[in-house]
């Protein structure tokens, strides 16, 4: 699949604690990418293992990957904001540390994004995981979530857990951040003005390591997020711009709307 080179995608990796998981995963990203303009960005979120040691030698022996490192552990969403905010290009993957969403994936979802995104209408092109590698629980669990969630919110999308997803760089910085934002990317996007597609994404095992979340924590947290998003909706609503005037002999440019890289 061919991808126009001008477009450079940045691959943001979270990372905590996946020391058994991470090279591999380098590995894999840089075999998806390839022919395509992209750097890696792997934001270490206080990992106390070898993680830190491990991406500090990739880094060294690797002109395509940044590493920033968090001191104490803050969250995949902190991560992923670090992240987004660190990398050079235009535009953002996102992708889980533990190996369990595939970069494969991703060249098909550069291709959709460019395709759907339309100035003043960004896309997100979000992941729904296809036969999930995960446990009953937490497979149900989720089920439930993403339908309070879909019916609160009208985001529309049937999985915001999937780490897959890819963006506008300067779209995503402009919207509210907050701990477990990237769970309500879909609605996030919505307020923006944006478009979501869902695209079908494959699903792997955990190889090594541990999960970092728990179901009932999740959902604790998660409940409360979902009434803040829900009051975030309920009080913006995006100001349509049909004219724009600016005094003459001046050199302030007009606000445009976006346009594909």
């Amino acid at each position: 699949m061919h991808i126009a080179p001008r477009r450079k995608v940045a691959v943001v990796v979270p990372v905590n604690n996946e020391a058994e998981n991470i090279l591999p995963l380098l590995g894999e990203i840089r075999a998806a990418m390839h022919g395509i303009d992209y750097e890696i960005v792997c934001v270490d979120d206080g990992s106390t293992d070898a993680t830190e040691a491990l991406l500090a030698d990739a880094a060294r022996e690797a002109s395509d990957l940044k590493v920033v490192r968090h001191r104490h552990a803050c969250g995949q969403s902190a991560a992923v904001i670090t992240g987004v905010r660190a990398a050079e290009a235009d535009w953002i993957a996102t992708i889980d540390g533990d190996g369990q969403n595939d970069p494969a994936d991703i060249p098909a979802m550069m291709a959709e994004a460019f395709q759907h995104d339309e100035p003043g209408a960004p896309a997100l092109i979000a992941g729904r995981r296809q036969r999930r590698q995960d446990d009953a629980i937490k497979r149900i669990s989720s089920r439930i979530a993403n339908a309070v969630r879909a019916r609160v919110l009208c985001d529309a999308t049937p999985d915001t857990g999937c780490g897959l997803k890819l963006f506008r760089r300067e779209v995503f910085l402009d919207l509210p951040q907050f701990d477990h934002m990237h769970r309500f990317l879909p609605a996030l996007f919505i307020r923006a003005g944006g478009i979501v597609i869902s695209h079908p994404v494959s699903h792997r095992q955990r190889q090594a390591g541990a999960s970092h979340y728990g179901t009932f924590d999740r959902l604790r947290v998660g409940l409360v997020d979902l009434v803040g998003v829900a009051w975030l909706q309920r009080r913006w609503r995006r100001p349509e711009i049909v004219a724009f005037a600016q005094p003459a002999n001046t050199s302030v440019a007009a606000p445009r709307p976006l346009e594909l890289a």
